[in-house]
């Protein structure tokens, strides 16, 4: 029996490996935090792409934009934390510095079973989504074991704004 090829807007498990990532955190309001926190982590990660291509060395591709809001369903908006984060080469062992006062650090971000579904439309609209992968996970016999994690393919104004909704989980 061939298997079905389910479309992206479908909740899905599969696994993950690590990431090391380029990351900044942020306190507040997204429309806010975004602006302020941008500069220094998009100079940070292109400065260390352009270094290694100036060396000589293998570079890579800056690919989509993560965010993890580990206590966005715990506060107000006001109040969410936000560790935003570009994925960058394996060994990396630092990251130029381009915004004084805002720090970019280096991270490996964990994975392994994760759920996720594509969300397509504004992020105000992402809940009924988010239920639905919620739902999924439930009824796969899993459960949530890590924040929530959004990676954004587009920018906010394309003219369909494409993002992934995704959780580490386990088994209940």
């Amino acid at each position: 029996m061939t298997p079905v090829k389910s479309s992206k807007t479908e909740p899905q498990i599969m696994e993950m490996p690590s990431q090391k990532m380029a990351v900044v955190r942020g306190k507040g309001v997204p429309d806010k935090v975004f602006p302020e926190f941008m500069p220094a982590l998009y100079g940070s990660v292109y400065t260390l792409k352009f270094d290694l291509k100036k060396k000589g060395l293998p570079t890579f591709k800056v690919s989509g934009l993560c965010v993890r809001y580990p206590d966005a369903h715990l506060v107000p908006m006001e109040e969410w934390t936000h560790i935003i984060g570009l994925p960058i080469p394996e060994d990396s062992d630092s990251v130029p510095q381009k915004v004084p006062g805002t720090e970019v650090k280096i991270e490996t971000w964990e994975y392994g079973t994760v759920a996720q579904i594509l969300h397509l439309g504004p992020y105000d609209q992402e809940g009924p989504t988010v239920e639905r992968l919620h739902k999924f996970i439930e009824e796969s016999g899993c459960e949530i074991a890590g924040v929530h994690e959004e990676e954004y393919l587009t920018s906010p104004d394309s003219k369909v704004v494409k993002t992934i909704i995704r959780y580490t989980i386990k088994k209940k």
